[in-house]
């Protein structure tokens, strides 16, 4: 469901774009919360930066169980033969 002026609403009809805009913000708020060493900020944005990046997946299709497999396939042991 997407109800009308919700949050997440507004972030899915304004498509890669607007999902996009955000992801870059929460981004560099991560790495300042990180530089400025602040564990509390630093949890803060790097929730904001995930809930975007699920919203960006939803909204491409992208399901959360093909990201832990690619990231599994990434750290299986490659074949010296």
């Amino acid at each position: 469901e997407r109800p009308a002026g919700a949050y997440t609403s507004k972030l899915l009809d304004g498509g890669v774009d607007r999902i996009g805009k955000k992801i870059g913000e929460e981004a560099a708020e991560v790495i300042i919360a990180a530089k400025n060493n602040a564990p509390e900020e630093l949890v803060w944005e790097i929730s904001d930066l995930l809930y975007h990046t699920l919203v960006l997946m939803q909204h491409q299709g992208v399901a959360l169980d093909t990201i832990w497999a690619e990231l599994r396939r990434r750290h299986q042991p490659k074949d010296e033969g």
